[in-house]
């Protein structure tokens, strides 16, 4: 089934994900109400913790973004992020670019994941992603994009799949900062290894992996 809703976390905490306890928590997670997968995601040059999730809607994200994970940071006594996004109004823009939340085939495993956000308040069907998508089909080692639009906010995002972590870096670190400037918007952007979480997420029923 196609996702109603995303959900993104990052945990304020360093740790090698390989000493990280990821099964004892994928346990729980795979008992939330509505919980579809889950994407691994550990912080290049931080080991920071985090994940993409897919649930079945909206309310269900929402009970797990104010229930279940704050207690789960509060575990590990640290301060944490949480974002949630209306998956439905994005499908279409995200099927455009090769999303395998929305049932496009991976043509290969990625070696890293970019996450993006940008301080705008556009609805999605307002938003030009059309002409954003063909800019973005240009992009050096860009495997696939699923879309976010915030709940309540209307921000615009995305969870881009990259070859590497060298095309990943240089999409946040050079290419990105200049479609934000365009836009005249601060923005939020953050690097992950995919390969260190891939068995984790796997046992989450992660799309992406071919």
């Amino acid at each position: 089934m196609n996702p109603g809703a995303f959900v993104y976390t990052e945990v304020q905490i360093s740790v090698p994900f390989s000493d990280a306890p990821w099964p004892q928590v994928s346990d729980a997670i795979r008992q939330q109400p509505g919980f579809l997968n889950k994407t691994w995601l550990s912080g290049l040059g931080t080991n920071s913790l985090g994940g993409f999730y897919a649930f079945d809607n909206i309310e269900n994200a929402q009970r797990f973004v104010t229930g279940y994970f704050p207690a789960e940071a509060r575990g590990f006594g640290v301060a944490h992020t949480t974002r949630v996004f209306d998956a439905a109004s994005v499908s279409e823009a995200s099927l455009d670019l090769g999303s395998p939340h929305f049932g496009a085939k991976p043509t290969q495993t990625p070696g890293a994941f970019v996450y993006t956000e940008v301080q705008v308040s556009v609805p999605f069907d307002q938003a030009p992603w059309r002409d954003r998508n063909r800019e973005l089909r240009k992009t050096p080692g860009l495997i696939s994009k699923t879309w976010l639009s915030g709940i309540n906010t209307h921000t615009l995002g995305g969870i881009d799949a990259f070859d590497t972590l060298e095309n990943a870096t240089a999409f946040a670190i050079d290419a990105f900062p200049q479609t934000a400037a365009g836009m005249n918007a601060a923005f939020y952007t953050r690097v992950f290894d995919a390969r260190t979480t891939e068995t984790a997420s796997r046992s989450l029923n992660s799309p992406y992996n071919a």
